[in-house]
């Protein structure tokens, strides 16, 4: 079964791989150029990969177990959000990522 935690979690990175690309692609001057975009069409094409990489995952791991679990792609996408693009992060995100986390690692180990 850790076969399948592992592709969880490669589905949850390569989500948030296509996530920052989508990101990147945004930056374009209107919603045509950021559709055309590479980075945006990459991103789109890491994201469906991720899909069939939790796909995969679930065919194990019980629903109620995997999407909550997918919830530390929040703390992730703060993370990429401040270095990458430099947005700001307050004490209001630092203490709902620990929230987060924790019940992440609760969920997980139950």
């Amino acid at each position: 079964m850790s076969a399948y935690w592992a592709v969880l979690a490669l589905a949850i990175a390569t989500s948030m791989g296509g996530q920052t690309l989508l990101k990147a692609g945004a930056g374009a001057p209107d919603f045509l150029a950021q559709l055309l975009d590479y980075r945006t069409i990459i991103g789109l094409c890491v994201y469906g990969g991720s899909a069939i990489l939790y796909i995969i995952a679930l065919r194990r791991i019980p629903m109620s177990v995997a999407l909550p679990c997918t919830a530390i792609s929040y703390v992730a996408a703060m993370l990429i959000g401040h270095y990458a693009f430099g947005e700001p992060i307050g004490p209001m995100h630092l203490g709902a990522m620990v929230l987060i986390c924790a019940g992440v690692v609760l969920l997980a180990a139950a």
